[in-house]
C-alpha cells in the first residue's frame, strides 16, 4: 500500500514551470514509487551499474529518441552520458515536465548536473519515511507550525499519533519497503541493505580496498551520530589518515547516509567549539550497526538519546524538503559546556530546540537555551522549544515550549483517529 510522502506537492508544482525534475535520495527511500504514484501515466527505466539494456550509455541520443516523453528515468547517475543528450533534447522544447530522473549518489548526479543542466533542473530530496507519513498524516506534521510560531504551539498541536512505541520506532527505522518485514528479519533486511551498498554504491564512488575498514567506519560514525566529529580522532581510531577519514564521512554524506550540521558561531568564535555535528540518516541502519538486536535492546541502550536526537532531526529534514524555503541548521555548545542541540535560523530569528528521550521535561532542560540567549542578547531569539518522548504540549517557562516528537498539527485535520 502506498503511503503519501511530504514532498509530493512540491514535486508537482516542480513539473509545472521546470523541464527536468531530479529526485535525489539513498537506495530505497521510495523515489521510484514516489515518482510512479504521483505520475502513473509516464514511462519509466531504470539504470544499471553495469549493464546498459536500453544502449543509453553507448548511444544516449539514439535512446531519448525512442522515447516520447514526458518519462521517468530512474537511477541517472550510472548514465552520466545521458545528461548531456537530456539537456539538448530540453533545449528545443518549451515545455515543463519533460524528464524526471532519480538518482542516490549526490556527488555523481549533481556534478554532472551542474556542469550539463545548470537553470533547467529542480531538485528535489526525499529522506527515509517519517512517523507521520507511516501514520498518513503527511501534511500534519509540527514542524511548520513550529517555524511559523512556536509560542502556539500548545494550541495547534495539542493531539498527538496515538499507539507509537518509540523504541520500536528506533529500532525499525524508515525505509519503507521494510516497515512490512516481521520482527525476526528485520536485522537481515537491514543487512542486506548495508552490504548492497557497501559493495555496490560505495565502490563506486570511492576506490576503496577493504570494505571491512569501512564497515568498521560505518559502525563506529553510527555510535558517534548527534555528537561532534573529529575527523583525525575517527581516523586513529581505525587506524586510518585524517584525510581518509575525512573523504569516507563526505562519501557517506554524498550518498546520503549521513548529515551534517555546522557549528553557529556568531560574534564570539573564541568561546564557540568550531566542530560540526553529525546524524545518521536511518536509526534503523545505525541499530544495526551498534548491534542493537531488539527494541528492547534500544531502550536500555546508553545510545538511547542519541537515536532519539537523530529521529527527530531526520524527521526534521524530510519535512524540511517539502517547504517553500528551508531554515538554515546549527548546533551550538561552548567550551564551557552550554549547548543547544539545534537552531533553526530563518526569517531573521533564531529557533533554539532541545531534543531529550524522556517522557517529562521540566525547565532545567532548557538550561542551553537560556544560556544561548545570554549570549546572544542582539540576536532575535524566538520561543525555544524541546522535543520529547511525551505526549502533551505545554509551556515549560516563560519563552519555552515542550513539543512531543509525535505531535499533529491540528489544523485543517478532518476525520481522523487522534489522541488528545
Amino acid at each position: 500500500m502506498y503511503l503519501k510522502r511530504h514532498v509530493e506537492d512540491k514535486l508537482r508544482e516542480y513539473g509545472t514551470f521546470s523541464k527536468v525534475v531530479l529526485v535525489l535520495g539513498a537506495r530505497q527511500v521510495g523515489k521510484s514509487t514516489l515518482l510512479k504514484n504521483v505520475f502513473p501515466q509516464l514511462p519509466s527505466f531504470t539504470f544499471d551499474a553495469y549493464l546498459d539494456p536500453y544502449g543509453a550509455r553507448t548511444d544516449p541520443d539514439l535512446f531519448l529518441q525512442q522515447i516520447e516523453g514526458p518519462v521517468i528515468l530512474d537511477e541517472v547517475q550510472y548514465v552520466p552520458e545521458l545528461l548531456s543528450a537530456i539537456k539538448r533534447r530540453v533545449d528545443t522544447k518549451p515545455e515543463a515536465g519533460q524528464y524526471y530522473l532519480t538518482g542516490s549518489q549526490n556527488f555523481a548526479v549533481l556534478k554532472n548536473l551542474s556542469e550539463t543542466m545548470a537553470g533547467r533542473v529542480s531538485i528535489l530530496t526525499l529522506r527515509p519515511m517519517t512517523l507521520h507519513e507511516q501514520h498518513k498524516h503527511p501534511d500534519h506534521h509540527w514542524l511548520p507550525a513550529l517555524l511559523e510560531a512556536p509560542s502556539r504551539l500548545p494550541q495547534v498541536c495539542s493531539s498527538v499519533i496515538p499507539d507509537v512505541r518509540l523504541w520500536q520506532t528506533l529500532w525499525q527505522g524508515g525505509f519503507p519497503g521494510l516497515l512490512s518485514v516481521p520482527p525476526q528479519h528485520m536485522q537481515g533486511a537491514l543487512q542486506s541493505y548495508l552490504n548492497t551498498y557497501a559493495e555496490r554504491d560505495v565502490r563506486l564512488l570511492e576506490n576503496i580496498h577493504d570494505l571491512g575498514d569501512f564497515k568498521r567506519f560505518m559502525s563506529l560514525l553510527s555510535a558517534m551520530t548527534a555528537q561532534e566529529i573529529n575527523e583525525t580522532q575517527l581516523g586513529r581510531e581505525l587506524g586510518i589518515s585524517h584525510t581518509t577519514a575525512r573523504r569516507w564521512v563526505a562519501l557517506f554524506n554524498a550518498s546520503f547516509q549521513w548529515m551534517d550540521v555546522p557549528p553557529y558561531h556568531g560574534n564570539t568564535l573564541k568561546r564557540i567549539s568550531k566542530k560540526g555535528k553529525g546524524y545518521i540518516s536511518d536509526t534503523g541502519i545505525a541499530s544495526l550497526l551498534l548491534k542493537l538486536s531488539s527494541a528492547e535492546a534500544v531502550g536500555s541502550s546508553f545510545h538511547l538519546g542519541a537515536l532519539f536526537e537523530s529521529y527527530v532531526v531526520q524527521q526534521m529534514t524530510a519535512v524540511v524538503a517539502s517547504l517553500p524555503l528551508s531554515p538554515n541548521f546549527y548546533h551550538w555548545r561552548t567550551k564551557g559546556g552550554a549547548e543547544v542541540d539545534l537552531l533553526l535560523e530563518m526569517d531573521n530569528r533564531m529557533i533554539p530546540i532541545e531534543i531529550k528521550a524522556r517522557s517529562y521535561v521540566t525547565k532545567s532542560d532548557a538550561r542551553g537555551i537560556k544560556a544561548f540567549r545570554e549570549t546572544y542578547p542582539h540576536l532575535n531569539i524566538d520561543w525555544g522549544v524541546i522535543i520529547y518522548a511525551g505526549d502533551r504540549c505545554y509551556q515549560v517557562d516563560a519563552q519555552t515550549i515542550a513539543l512531543p516528537y509525535h505531535a499533529l498539527d491540528i489544523r485543517n485535520l478532518r476525520g481522523n483517529k487522534i489522541q488528545k
